[in-house]
């Protein structure tokens, strides 16, 4: 899979995400221990929200972010954006107090400086031009407007290593094989993860595109980073 490029990875992705619909959010859960919950919140507050400001959920899946952002700024005016229908499906609840929107992440259908924030959690990895995907973001927000991308990173080599790939590789796709029925999905998260930029290389990547003030951290003994940066 890692070899697959252009509108067959696209295609591939998306046929993924399509059929882990109905589990996408119970193994994210499973996967972390809980801890992906946390990070969300980490996300929402460093887009340092204000009231009535406008943000970009975009690669929303099932919605978490966005949910996230009214949880903390209630007047917060959200658009939730991925170019799976059946994750925006499943996630979908009639109290959404947000707008849902069909987007490839390579062709945003919004105009330029339209957000103030444009916030995203594992997308960065399913996309097949990083820097197109960036450079969208960049076009479509405002002038000091903030980025900030949460999503696997290739651990650094430690101690802990056996037992990182030991999880990555076995535990993960025998669980999702095993709630999911969808094993190939569940060896894309390794494999799509080892073959992803580094954390330093996807800042150089934000800076590339013209981001001030890129910084992120790593979570989840390594395996886990949030980054972001100022329009």
């Amino acid at each position: 899979m890692t070899q697959l490029s252009g509108k067959e990875k696209s295609h591939y992705v998306q046929d993924i995400f399509t059929r882990i619909a109905g589990r996408y959010d119970l193994m994210n859960r499973l996967m972390t221990g809980g801890q992906d919950v946390g990070w969300r919140r980490e996300v929402v507050r460093r887009a340092g929200l204000q009231p009535n400001l406008k943000l970009l959920d975009l690669g929303t899946g099932t919605g978490d972010l966005a949910r996230e952002a009214l949880a903390q700024q209630p007047t917060t005016r959200v658009t939730a954006a991925d170019f799976t229908f059946e994750m925006m499906r499943t996630g979908r609840k009639a109290t959404d107090a947000f707008g849902w929107a069909n987007a490839d992440a390579l062709a945003l259908p919004f105009p330029g400086l339209s957000f103030h924030a444009v916030v995203s959690g594992f997308l960065m990895r399913n996309v097949v031009d990083s820097l197109a995907a960036l450079r969208e973001q960049h076009r479509v927000l405002k002038p000091g407007g903030r980025i900030v991308i949460l999503d696997t990173t290739r651990p650094k080599r430690n101690l802990l290593s056996p037992f990182i790939w030991l999880h990555m590789h076995v535990v993960i796709p025998a669980l999702g094989t095993l709630l999911s029925g969808q094993s190939d999905a569940y060896t894309y998260l390794p494999d799509s993860t080892e073959a992803f930029l580094s954390a330093e290389e996807l800042a150089a990547r934000m800076v590339t595109v013209g981001f001030k003030r890129v910084d992120f951290k790593r979570l989840m003994f390594g395996t886990i980073a949030i980054h972001w940066g100022v329009k």
